[in-house]
């Protein structure tokens, strides 16, 4: 393997992972989530330090993906393996690509941030690599892959996502993002919340995943943070991605996007559509002023089976995300309010089809 230029010495990114459980306490990031501490059970050999993550030799993690035999998914960070330790556990391994375009800065992002935050919609880390050159992530396993997987390459075998479903992981993003802005201290900015990077358990619990690029927030006086422009196209905020200014309202904006495809269907950025509408946002924009075209958002593979009252509420919602100037769009935590509400008025397709619904009443307490 070449040498990882980028670090130098070498051990000072596992200097810093090893020393972050002492300068930051755990109390400045409470547990309000269901996803507890990892577990130190198990037969490995790997260590545990202050962070609470585990410390795994590349050897071990050569013996638990037989020698990085399945391939599961690949990003910017690099390539994705399954995985098996030795006390059973299943995981996913990411390899980080010593030319890809996240580095060692995002690698230790990634493991200081997932040691301290502990949610039941923030993936788990199981442990980390680095031995040598080599950097690598262990986490929990996602066996439904990404929203990616489920919203857009739909397999002709399998049932597309009902209206439900979507509504799930639409709630379950809300409550990671809402734990990050309001329950971190300090706050979290994400910065690159897309379809991608929502995980999917075999119940399709949402998990948020890829912490490399997140920031923490403003704290004080301070409105913003200044910082070079990363994330996804179609999903950044438009003052973040003019002018670096980063906030809590750029992830709700991020948010929005991820909403419109859950309703939608379609991709943030997708070259293969008509000019016109191949950015997602700028292409629903209009429908958002007419309600008698809200119809026309809807995703076809939904075949009509959806509360169209809520339909209309969960876009509602969605407009207020994706307005233009951040001071206008709503805190997280009232998304969130207004999406578990809807929620709990799921679609029942044997009470739609017993005859139209009784008169209208606000969904949400996002209702204008």
């Amino acid at each position: 393997m070449g040498c990882f230029s980028c670090l130098s010495p070498r051990r000072d990114d596992v200097s810093m992972i090893e020393g972050s459980g002492q300068r930051r306490h755990s109390a400045d990031f409470p547990d309000h989530g269901k996803g507890g501490s990892v577990s130190n059970k198990g037969k490995d050999k790997s260590s545990q330090n202050g962070t609470g993550a585990k410390s795994f030799t590349f050897q071990q993690l050569i013996n638990a993906t037989r020698s990085f035999k399945v391939m599961i998914g690949e990003g910017g960070f690099g390539k994705v393996y399954k995985g098996k330790l030795e006390n059973g556990q299943i995981v996913a391994i990411k390899w980080l690509n010593h030319e890809g375009i996240q580095g060692s800065q995002e690698f230790i992002m990634e493991v200081l941030l997932l040691s301290l935050l502990r949610h039941s919609n923030l993936v788990c880390l199981i442990g980390y690599c680095t031995d040598g050159d080599q950097r690598l992530l262990v986490y929990e396993y996602m066996p439904l892959g990404s929203l990616e997987d489920h919203l857009f390459v739909v397999d002709p075998d399998k049932a597309p996502l009902e209206w439900n479903t979507r509504m799930k992981i639409a709630v379950g993003t809300a409550r990671g993002l809402e734990y990050l802005h309001c329950k971190a201290n300090p706050p979290v900015i994400y910065r690159d919340l897309k379809s991608a990077n929502i995980l999917l358990d075999d119940d399709f619990h949402p998990k948020l995943s890829d912490f490399g690029l997140a920031k923490f927030g403003p704290v004080g006086d301070n409105t913003h943070v200044t910082t070079r422009v990363m994330g996804t196209h179609g999903y950044c905020a438009p003052e973040y991605a003019m002018s670096g200014k980063l906030t809590l309202k750029s992830d709700v904006y991020s948010f929005g996007v991820v909403l419109l495809e859950l309703i939608t269907g379609r991709m943030a950025i997708d070259s293969t559509r008509l000019q016109g509408e191949q950015n997602l946002v700028n292409w629903a924009r209009p429908l958002f002023k007419d309600r008698r075209r809200f119809s026309q958002l809807v995703d076809p593979l939904l075949r009509g089976r959806f509360p169209v009252r809520c339909l209309h509420h969960a876009i509602a919602i969605t407009a207020m995300c994706l307005q233009e100037q951040p001071t206008y769009r709503p805190l997280i935590s009232d998304v969130l309010v207004a999406l578990e509400y809807l929620a709990s008025q799921p679609y029942n397709p044997e009470a739609h089809s017993r005859g139209s619904p009784r008169s209208p009443s606000p969904c949400s307490p996002l209702h204008a």
